[in-house]
């Protein structure tokens, strides 16, 4: 019974998490979203692991017309850098009290590696943003230097996403304490929407990595 109740506390905060983090608008907000835009957006999303997700991420640039893929995962990885960027600072504040209170290191071990997993997690989808804009500056024309910058952001957010996987994964099985759960919802969160910024980016750069096939198979 109580890992049944556990279970249904990490899936209650899960839900919760995913509700509270993104801010509800006043209905005079919501009104003046585009509506072209948000169709977009939903049907962009729809090919994402986390749709639902991804949907109420990017609804808050939904006010004014999108340039197509490359804001869209421009803003993926806006809403990614955050998320990492929220649940680093939990987790020094958690990581902060173990050490303090010195009651379970096991706990404050597990935290502490988190802390680096999601601090590399800020420091690769930063890298990857930077990587992003030089990428555009590029243009329209293909050269291999657009594939290295594109082989760049995928890298990074790849890499972003096993870190933030990896934090999740330190927490197996139901039986932990409710701050563990709370840090695993979190973590999750990072991962999920890091996710969905990589598929974003994905179909976005796939044009350009199309157009270089063709260069290449042309006699």
């Amino acid at each position: 019974m109580a890992k049944l109740n556990l279970t249904l506390f990490v899936i209650f905060l899960s839900l919760l998490f995913s509700f509270l983090a993104t801010p509800v608008e006043p209905s005079s907000l919501k009104r003046q979203r585009n509506p072209k835009t948000m169709t977009y957006i939903e049907s962009s999303c729809n090919g994402t692991l986390y749709p639902n997700l991804c949907i109420r991420c990017l609804s808050q640039y939904a006010k004014s017309p999108l340039n197509g893929p490359q804001h869209l995962a421009q803003y993926a990885l806006s809403v990614s850098l955050s998320r990492a960027l929220h649940t680093k600072g939990y987790l020094l504040e958690v990581a902060k009290e173990l050490q303090v209170i010195k009651s379970n290191k096991r706990e404050y071990l597990t935290v502490q590696d988190c802390v680096n997993q999601i601090t590399d997690s800020v420091e690769q989808i930063s890298q990857a943003m930077k990587e992003l804009r030089r990428f555009n500056q590029h243009g329209s024309s293909m050269d291999d230097k657009m594939l290295w910058h594109i082989s760049n952001v995928e890298t990074w957010v790849s890499t972003a996403l096993t870190d933030a996987s990896s934090c999740v994964y330190s927490f197996p099985g139901n039986r932990m304490s409710k701050r563990m759960a709370s840090i695993k919802v979190k973590a999750m969160n990072v991962a999920e929407v890091t996710s969905n910024a990589l598929f974003l980016f994905h179909r976005y750069a796939s044009t350009y990595q199309k157009a270089a096939t063709k260069i290449t198979k042309k006699p």
